[in-house]
């Protein structure tokens, strides 16, 4: 889809006046850049970028800058671009690109909805979460300094990586979609294992609370206490609870226990393993303390829920 050129305020005013951003920034719909079958991945390649306009999305990306210069505004702050810079961008995170010199990238859109985010032990790696959600969340804090950087060697494999998407995506034939989503989820595990190789100091920062978070998702069903996940962060109790429910939403032991509440639920749907049994294999050691916050979560008691899906 050709790009649609549109003369916007400069990076100053845009700070100055959010309103005005807001009013003037479209949003970009699924049903325009997403092929008509509802496929939730498209690779773009801007080789160069066009000026385009500050704009959202009802999609996520993933940003690969593959040649040039350039800058990435967000409507608030503007951060200087190179090749190798690789981030993602939410839906509802407004952004553009002005000073474009030669500027080159690829775009992967996908709708993380749609996806199996949360296969195998993906959720497990911490570059996951420092990548998919940490830094997009602390972009402005770290001025965009926690961004990952491809290697040379790293950019070539992605670049591989991302010609087999492509080409899957363009051939739509039979089985395209299992292969593309298993393209997918390569590329984004094998850039998620690229941040936790960093040796970026303000990344490593970012990796440490990820790891707090991978904690979680490993052992959810064993005995976790907010000291242990501390500890993990490097950080004081404080800042680290502060930190995490500014970033996750939901101070840890809520995101624990709704974990905890998520998988009660595939088992109470799948099997016939009785309440109890159930309550401890998720990691509550008190049956009566599990009901009452499934009751809290979902708004029924386990024995509710299990009768309503059957």
């Amino acid at each position: 889809m050709d790009a649609v050129v549109v003369a916007y305020p400069t990076p100053l005013s845009w700070s100055k006046h959010p309103s005005l951003a807001r009013e003037m920034m479209r949003k970009l719909k699924k049903q325009d850049w997403f092929h008509q079958d509802g496929f939730p991945i498209v690779v773009e390649r801007r080789d160069p970028q066009q000026p385009f306009g500050l704009h959202c999305h009802e999609f996520a990306e993933i940003v690969i800058i593959t040649g040039g210069k350039g800058m990435h505004i967000t409507g608030e702050d503007s951060y200087e671009l190179s090749v190798g810079d690789t981030f993602v961008i939410g839906g509802d995170r407004p952004h553009d690109y002005l000073n474009m010199d030669q500027l080159s990238l690829i775009n992967i859109l996908f709708d993380p909805t749609e996806l199996p985010m949360s296969i195998a032990d993906l959720q497990s790696l911490t570059g996951y979460h420092a990548l998919f959600t940490l830094e997009p969340a602390w972009r402005k804090r770290h001025q965009f300094t926690s961004r990952l950087q491809l290697s040379p060697v790293q950019m070539v494999e992605t670049l591989r990586l991302i010609d087999g998407l492509e080409a899957e995506l363009a051939d739509r034939g039979p089985g395209f979609g299992v292969m593309a989503t298993a393209s997918m989820l390569q590329l984004v595990t094998f850039l998620s294992r690229c941040y936790s190789r960093t040796r970026n100091p303000e990344s490593k920062k970012l990796l440490r609370i990820a790891e707090s978070i991978s904690h979680i998702r490993r052992k959810f069903s064993h005995p976790i206490t907010l000291d242990e996940l501390v500890d993990i962060s490097g950080m004081s109790r404080r800042n680290f609870i502060r930190t995490f429910e500014e970033t996750m939403g939901t101070p840890p032991i809520k995101y624990l226990i709704d974990l905890r509440i998520r998988e009660a639920s595939r088992l109470l749907r799948s099997t016939d393993q009785t309440i109890t049994e159930i309550a401890f294999e998720v990691g509550f050691a008190d049956s009566n303390y599990f009901s009452r916050q499934f009751r809290n979560t979902l708004g029924i008691s386990p024995r509710e829920y299990r009768k309503q899906v059957q």
